[in-house]
């Protein structure tokens, strides 16, 4: 007879994450995800961590604008968050929006990515978006982006030379696009 894997076995039964949309009370757990990015990395141009009302007015506008603010949870703990923002300002991009995924380190290679941003595409046609964009930014914190978005369905449109200037670097951007409908 086979010995039961202990809970500390790490092939033991792999949590599915369980996808939600994001409440107001997430969104403590989604800052703790973004902080060590802003920190430390060039991922995020943010260069200090958005504030409560930042947060609070990210959500309220996913809200108003019908558009999705996810989470993605292991065990009850957020340990990710994507949304679907506008691309750009005009009326004429009513339909094109700029998609935004972070995981916490501990979740990454696990299917939460993969989960997250499929569900976010998923509720991105239910809102009637037909393009979305993924700005990656080169560093290498955020190498599981572009295949990620790969995977997805997402192709690569352009690259925007040294945009950014952080942690004293300038840094590239890549746009990738993928269309709904």
């Amino acid at each position: 007879m086979a010995a039961l894997p202990s809970p500390d076995d790490a092939s033991a039964t792999v949590m599915r994450p369980h996808v939600r949309r994001a409440t107001a009370s997430d969104l403590d757990a989604v800052a703790a995800v973004l902080a060590p990015y802003v920190a430390r990395t060039a991922v995020t141009f943010d260069e200090e961590p958005p504030t409560d009302a930042d947060w609070r007015g990210r959500l309220a506008e996913a809200d108003a604008r019908g558009l999705p603010f996810l989470v993605a949870e292991l065990d009850g703990e957020v340990v990710g968050y994507a949304y679907a923002a506008p691309w750009r300002p005009k009326a004429a991009y009513r339909h094109t929006v700029e998609d935004t995924i972070y995981l916490a380190p501990a979740a990454q290679g696990r299917g939460v990515g993969t989960r997250l941003l499929s569900a976010l595409l998923d509720a991105c046609t239910v809102a009637g978006v037909r393009q979305v964009i993924a700005v990656v930014a080169d560093d290498p914190a955020a190498a599981g982006s572009v295949p990620l978005h790969r995977r997805l369905g997402f192709e690569v449109t352009g690259v925007l030379r040294d945009v950014g200037r952080k942690h004293g670097r300038d840094v590239s951007t890549m746009l990738m696009q993928r269309t709904l409908h």
